[in-house]
């Protein structure tokens, strides 16, 4: 067997940027949360984030499902180097996509009534769960980061659920600058802010493919 034996702490490191990557870029459900912060407040941004991440969880649940009935194949070295080259490339062409597109346009406008955290939060989910093209986005991350849970239930459950922290700690710290900033932010911040996503996605993606190339370790 070529993979070696995934530590927890692998498992944890790997599934939080796997679940801030999968977060930060500025779609529907990205701006439908900076509208809500800046119209309800921070917490109703915040759980309409909580209701995005669990349905990254589910989407992510999906993807793994998937990889394990192929471990076989990726256990072979040189079958990974390829799944990690085009991992890299998937997500190069997604921070391309990310730096150029305008999030602007998801704008709609709110209800000016608040409504519940709950209602907030079952939202953000159906939001997000509406666009099942986010399993691409996964299935190159878990190529990419090598992101293969082993099939104990304990480590499963702590790989999934490092996944749903770090989406969790994206809304959490978005929601924050939101607040703080809530004066001075307007449709031009949404449109900066989008596009430093998609840079730090670019050049992580850059690194990926030189790391792959040049055969380190992640």
């Amino acid at each position: 067997m070529w993979l070696e034996p995934v530590s927890t702490l692998d498992l944890i490191i790997k599934g939080l940027l796997i679940g801030i990557v999968a977060s930060a870029p500025m779609g529907p459900v990205g701006i439908l949360c900076i509208q809500r912060t800046l119209n309800k407040g921070r917490w109703f941004g915040f759980v309409t984030g909580i209701g995005a991440a669990f349905s990254d969880i589910i989407y992510a649940m999906i993807t793994g499902l998937g990889m394990s009935f192929v471990v076989d194949f990726i256990e072979d070295k040189t079958n990974m180097f390829y799944l990690q080259l085009i991992g890299s490339v998937m997500m190069f062409i997604f921070g391309i996509y990310t730096y150029r597109s305008n999030p602007t346009k998801s704008i709609r406008p709110t209800s000016p009534k608040k409504g519940t955290l709950v209602h907030n939060m079952v939202t953000g989910f159906f939001v997000t769960f509406s666009n099942p093209l986010i399993i691409f986005l996964f299935v190159a991350l878990f190529a990419r980061f090598t992101f293969v849970v082993p099939d104990f239930l304990v480590q499963q459950s702590i790989g999934y659920l490092s996944i749903a922290l770090g989406a969790l700690l994206w809304w959490f710290t978005l929601t924050y600058f939101i607040d703080k900033v809530r004066s001075r932010f307007d449709v031009k911040g949404i449109w900066i802010l989008n596009r430093i996503i998609g840079s730090i996605v670019i050049v992580a993606a850059i690194g990926g493919i030189i790391i792959t190339l040049t055969g380190l370790s992640f």
